[in-house]
């Protein structure tokens, strides 16, 4: 794994912490990190909920990079409960 990568995988992993919010919440089951164009790292958590209305860990990383101003994706990693990569959601 090239080195780029193996950041993504460590932000990722950093703020990936599984924890119950509520009865019907919880996050961090699944982890994700980007890469912008300007070479930042941002990460988002999934929240999951009882209804329709949760987010994937995907969308969250994406919703902070815009939020930070940047709107250009280069990479995305995401990381699964079992601590392995896998496919982005595809939301």
């Amino acid at each position: 794994m090239d080195k780029i990568w193996e950041k993504l995988y460590s932000a990722a992993k950093a703020v990936q912490n599984y924890r119950k919010i509520s009865d019907c919440i919880d996050a961090g089951g699944v982890a994700a990190a980007i890469l912008s164009s300007s070479g930042k790292i941002y990460t988002g958590v999934c929240i999951d909920t009882c209804s329709t209305l949760g987010i994937c860990a995907e969308r969250n990383a994406i919703f902070n990079m815009i939020t930070n101003g940047e709107s250009e994706i280069q990479k995305v990693l995401a990381i699964m409960p079992d601590g392995k990569t896998g496919a982005p959601c595809g939301a």
